[in-house]
């Protein structure tokens, strides 16, 4: 079974390579900065509901949290934006966007093993 420190350490990675605090997440989640805190630590266990959320944010699959092999995380990193004055308001348009690009590969990947 996969631990909760293994979901929370795939969390801050995607989360520090996204270039977003966990002030940033906190906000587009909706819940106080201590929780993010306490999910990369493992100290608290994740809603399936803030996984699909993070997921959107992050641009990979819900799956991805629970990979144990580090270098396959970072191999699944779709995309990073310049996070450099970036409105709040706008983590809700980036999510969007990767949810989309992570949706074109996953249907690309799928296109692909059926040729």
């Amino acid at each position: 079974m996969i631990s909760d420190n293994v979901i929370g350490r795939n969390i801050k990675f995607y989360r520090e390579n996204s270039g977003f605090s966990q002030e940033n997440v906190a906000n587009f989640l909706k819940v106080k900065r201590e929780m993010i805190s306490y999910y990369e630590t493992g100290a608290r266990e994740i809603p399936l509901e803030i996984l699909d959320r993070l997921s959107d944010l992050f641009g990979v699959d819900v799956a991805e949290f629970l990979e144990e092999d580090e270098k396959n995380v970072k191999e699944n990193l779709i995309c990073a934006f310049r996070t450099d004055g970036i409105a709040e308001s706008d983590l809700e348009t980036i999510a969007q966007f990767k949810a989309i690009v992570k949706n074109y590969l996953k249907v690309t990947k799928l296109m692909q093993t059926h040729e």
